[in-house]
């Protein structure tokens, strides 16, 4: 029913904010990772999931649409309920839960609080085959598009590489060069391809 909030932020703590949208005051419960997420600025937009139950209506806040997408898949399964899913977002990153379930391992996600082997077991089972299809979600719904990736991955695609690898490849060198040029990127890029 509501897909997403645009607002004021009135309120951050840890686990919850309190989003201000014209006058209106939403209390959305957030993982560690949102939490951090969550610029200091007066306006921020969180995409959100609603739970309703008999004795309460409960919304979950995320600072990406892929955050959000693993909490429903997280959900769906059976022993897994939402506050288990925030607990495991908040333990590790969207992108180490999604990584851990493509690559079954099984002690990963039993190192999250709550969770024994069996629905640890669970988890992978039930979610391997859909968390692949949401691998390349937009990862970059709060923080800035890297210019320098975007035109060196174009350039490497006129180059008559692949777009997939030469993404992954890129994404590495950013992590370990930040501040590369396209031109680095570009050549550091065409030593690994």
């Amino acid at each position: 029913m509501i897909t997403h909030l645009q607002g004021k932020l009135a309120e951050k703590n840890p686990t919850h904010v309190v989003l201000d949208c014209n006058g209106v005051g939403y209390f959305v419960n957030v993982s560690l990772h949102t939490f951090s997420n969550i610029p200091d600025k007066e306006t921020i937009k969180l995409y959100t999931h609603l739970q309703i139950r008999e004795d309460a209506h409960i919304l979950y806040g995320f600072s990406s649409i892929s955050e959000r997408e693993i909490f429903r898949l997280l959900i769906s399964v059976s022993g897994i309920g939402a506050n288990t899913a925030r607990t495991m977002l908040s333990s590790l990153t969207p992108k180490q839960v999604r990584e851990g379930i493509a690559s079954e391992d099984v002690a990963l996600i039993q190192s999250i609080k709550g969770i024994g082997v069996k629905t640890a077991q669970r988890v992978i089972i039930d979610l391997k085959d859909k968390v692949l299809k949401i691998y390349d979600l937009d990862e970059v719904s709060v923080k800035e598009r890297n210019t320098n990736k975007d035109e060196a991955l174009s350039a490497l695609e006129v180059l008559g590489f692949n777009k997939k690898q030469a993404d992954k490849i890129l994404d590495k060198i950013i992590v370990s060069e930040p501040e590369a040029t396209v031109e680095m990127l570009i050549k550091l890029a065409l030593k690994k391809l």
